[in-house]
């Protein structure tokens, strides 16, 4: 029985390390699963502290996950228009573009990616700022999204270390 959860400990771990670089799984929660999975479930565990830690990881990282973009576009000279430009992007990049992804495939990724980017041009755009300002401000929502991808794959990392110096 203590393979067989180790094992699917493994499953989770690798989704979580998958969910670190398609925002459509929850990497980090998963990643977490593991690690409780390990803990309950076989005779090796974790201490209280470092649970909660990493819950509490897990956690900010998810939320973290959410506004990198935003803060990207601020930190390119964006402004409040370019920032809900970028929110709402990414609102329709998570909610209705992960459906169309389904039916046609990898748009739904594309779209995760594009759409905080797209909606931050079209904001600076909209308030009449030159196409490169606004690029500019869009590419600032690109590397947002590429640091919620790097924290993700390192607490991914960080997770594979622990499990494996537990389960073997």
């Amino acid at each position: 029985m203590e393979i067989l959860i180790i094992i699917l400990a493994f499953l989770f771990l690798l989704a979580g390390l998958i969910g670190a670089f398609l925002p459509i799984i929850p990497g980090p929660p998963l990643a977490y699963i593991a690690l409780l999975l390990l803990h309950w479930g076989t005779d090796t565990g974790f201490s209280a502290n470092f649970l909660i830690t990493m819950g509490i990881a897990a956690l900010v990282i998810v939320l973290l996950d959410y506004y990198f973009p935003i803060l990207g576009t601020k930190r390119m000279g964006g402004s409040k228009a370019g920032v809900r430009g970028s929110t709402i992007g990414l609102l329709v990049g998570l909610i209705i573009l992960p459906i169309l992804g389904i039916s046609i495939g990898p748009f739904g990724l594309l779209g995760l990616i594009l759409c905080p980017f797209l909606g931050a041009w079209i904001g600076e755009r909209w308030t009449g700022k030159s196409p490169d300002q606004a690029a500019k401000a869009a590419f600032g929502s690109f590397l947002g999204f590429l640091a919620g991808t790097f924290i993700k794959f390192v607490y991914a990392v960080i997770t594979f270390y622990f499990f494996f110096q537990k389960s073997l």
